[in-house]
């Protein structure tokens, strides 16, 4: 075995469970001097299988931790107005600390629309434009909730980012772009944006080393794509169908991470890396924003 095989798995179950715990000891600790219980609302909209799958695991989280939630379920047909007025009733709900409308949504419903009507302090998708601006200020309001949960694996792994050079691939306003700024920001890295119009993609991500791919796109990266030592963060999840998998389908990163794992110091598995972390910032913001209104 040479050295380049021993690379450390980054497991984001345990250091969500971890991240969990401490939230729920911080609830309890808020329920015995009196203080209020952090309430998360969430909006879905339509009978989209993984929407409701996600929805399903933020409820079980809310449970896990101690926090009050409440559901809002609206037919696919819902007018962007009503679900507007919806928005409204919650954003003026005193009870309610924190939430989120769950994407997608329908073709006529604008998520520009609706994420700009969600009150910025309860933003804990963190999705707003005054939350992903304040990214680069000095005091970071509520941090959208994908790319704070890969920063924070990276700080639990005590994961050098600072004078590193970082190659961000996908600059998605959800996860790309603020990952970008929080690299930059708070880990003091150099960093490196690609994109769908960049050309010859190798060269940028040869260089990195720290490679965070969210495209998408099954098996994009390959192990020629990646320097040796690197540390790859995989951020895709799609779910690819098929009659090899024992379920019919199976969940797949971006990252080819059988041919590449060997080449790495570090590497987030797909499921069980970033997937569980978006849950356990989201979880983090909710009980931010409650601290925030109510100390």
């Amino acid at each position: 075995m040479t050295e380049t095989t021993t690379y450390t798995l980054i497991d984001g179950k345990k250091v969500a469970s971890d991240i969990k715990e401490e939230i729920a000891q911080k609830v309890a600790e808020r329920k015995q001097a009196g203080k209020k219980i952090p309430h998360l609302a969430i909006i879905l909209v339509g009978d989209d299988g993984a929407s409701q799958t996600y929805v399903d695991n933020k409820v079980k989280a809310c449970k896990s931790v101690g926090f009050h939630y409440t559901m809002m379920r609206f037919a696919d047909t819902i007018s962007e107005e009503k679900l507007l007025k919806h928005i409204d009733h919650v954003n003026n709900d005193d009870d309610v600390d924190g939430f989120i409308v769950q994407l997608p949504l329908p073709p006529h419903i604008s998520v520009e629309r609706v994420t700009e009507k969600i009150r910025s302090d309860k933003d804990v998708d963190g999705f707003t434009n005054h939350n992903f601006g304040s990214i680069i200020s000095k005091k970071p309001l509520l941090m959208p909730a994908t790319p704070f949960g890969v920063m924070e694996l990276l700080r639990r792994y005590n994961i050098e980012t600072e004078g590193k050079h970082a190659v961000v691939v996908g600059a998605s306003r959800i996860t790309g772009a603020p990952l970008s700024m929080m690299l930059t920001e708070l880990g003091h890295a150099t960093v490196t944006i690609c994109h769908k119009y960049t050309k010859d993609l190798a060269t940028f991500t040869r260089a990195a080393d720290i490679l965070l791919v969210a495209v998408g796109k099954p098996g994009l990266i390959t192990a020629e794509m990646v320097k040796e030592g690197a540390v790859v963060v995989d951020i895709g999840t799609t779910r690819v169908e098929g009659p090899q998998y024992p379920k019919g389908w199976a969940i797949k990163g971006d990252v080819d991470f059988k041919a590449v794992a060997p080449k790495t110091s570090y590497i987030t598995p797909v499921p069980g890396g970033v997937g569980p972390m978006t849950i356990a910032s989201l979880l983090f913001n909710t009980l931010r924003a409650t601290e925030l209104q109510n100390p």
